[in-house]
């Protein structure tokens, strides 16, 4: 019995650890203001409404919660004559790059710049979507 229940704290210990670790390892990397600093050349933000056309990993509801803490609304939307390459986009006439339109304010525009390291790994920048709405994009930088 107490062979059992040495097991059963020390399993529970384990899977614990685990569980922090990995609650750990997602905060660093969507919630901490740990290495990002946002670069002093890049634009003020207005208090919005901000349109983002999202194509990556911000199209899972989950990931947009982990980073932001707000569940954001999407809906679908289309990218014309771009095309998916690995985690970026570029100009492809006659392709297309099926996402989500996202609808935040200034604050939430700050959270998603920096997860995408905006002005270190990509940049925003405005495109017009196949329904004619502009929407900012996250377009990974040419030196990264």
């Amino acid at each position: 019995m107490t062979t059992i229940l040495r097991f059963s704290s020390r399993l529970a210990l384990v899977i614990l650890l685990l569980l922090s670790l990995m609650l750990g390892g997602a905060w660093l990397v969507w919630r901490s203001p740990l290495g990002y600093d946002r670069p002093e050349n890049l634009p003020t933000v207005d208090a919005g409404p901000h349109e983002v056309f999202v194509y990556g990993t911000l199209r899972y509801p989950v990931v947009r919660w982990l980073v932001t803490t707000d569940f954001l609304a999407s809906t679908p939307a289309m990218l014309e004559d771009y095309r998916r390459d690995g985690l970026d986009v570029r100009i492809d006439p006659g392709s297309q790059v099926k996402g989500e339109l996202l609808v935040v304010d200034r604050d939430t525009l700050l959270e998603l710049d920096r997860y995408e390291r905006l002005g270190i790994r990509y940049q925003r920048i405005r495109v017009e979507l196949a329904n004619g709405q502009q929407a900012w994009l996250y377009q990974r930088l040419a030196s990264d």
